[in-house]
């Protein structure tokens, strides 16, 4: 998925992965009580800082902190931005 918006410095914009919809179970799941997800796929990488370049790149799964980041609608759908320092891991 590609996108008309460019993260600044060390900033990523990541697509959340979707909520789970029901338990392992198979109890569904009612959206006041979905968990925000905490993985996501990296849309678009900033340049990075001088002298610090950027760890992950577009595309990777990554994980990141269940308070991360800043929801913002780009085109209709809803996207995270946060800096890659927020960022725990790539799947």
């Amino acid at each position: 998925m590609s996108v008309n918006f460019k993260p600044l410095a060390d900033r990523v914009l990541i697509e959340a992965a979707p909520a789970e919809q029901k338990t392992a179970s198979g109890i569904i799941i009612p959206d006041t009580a979905k968990e925000k997800p905490l993985r996501g796929t990296v849309v678009a990488v900033g340049p990075g800082k001088k002298d610090e370049p950027m760890s992950v790149k577009t595309g990777d799964s990554v994980l990141y902190g269940q308070y991360s980041g800043t929801e913002i609608k780009i085109d209709g759908s809803t996207y995270l931005i946060m800096r890659e320092s927020d960022i725990y891991g790539i799947f």
